[in-house]
């Protein structure tokens, strides 16, 4: 089946900085530049692609569900401090939700199919 999307399989330059544990895949033009840049940033040591999984419960079904985001990339920053962080490539904006209870606020970013895209959480501050 022929898709109007950027696909295949990334041959990183510097295979020294990628830890993920299979080939690169990319599946659209975003994640090719995204793999590109890694690959060739002096200032990112290490990165992987779907190389984590997230288990969550399903807000909406119920279900126990995985997401899997895009990268992972450990870099310095410009003073010098290391940091981790999990990517998600920009494709789509999404739906946003908003789901509150007493004690915190959950706010999901979606896409079409509802899958979670982004999710912060924000506890509520406790009254004296």
């Amino acid at each position: 089946m022929a898709t109007k999307y950027q696909q295949g399989h990334f041959s990183p330059q510097n295979p020294d900085k990628y830890i993920g544990k299979h080939e690169p895949i990319y599946r659209s033009g975003w994640e090719l530049a995204f793999m590109r840049m890694c690959d060739n940033h002096p200032n990112i040591s290490k990165w992987a692609s779907e190389a984590q999984q997230i288990e969550y419960m399903n807000p909406f079904t119920g279900k126990r569900s995985r997401y899997i985001p895009d990268f992972f990339i450990v870099y310095t920053d410009k003073e010098g401090k290391n940091h981790a962080e999990i990517i998600e490539t920009p494709e789509f904006k999404g739906y946003e939700v908003e789901l509150e209870n007493k004690d915190q606020t959950i706010k999901l970013l979606l896409d079409k199919s509802g899958k979670i895209l982004k999710e912060e959480i924000e506890k509520e501050e406790a009254d004296d």
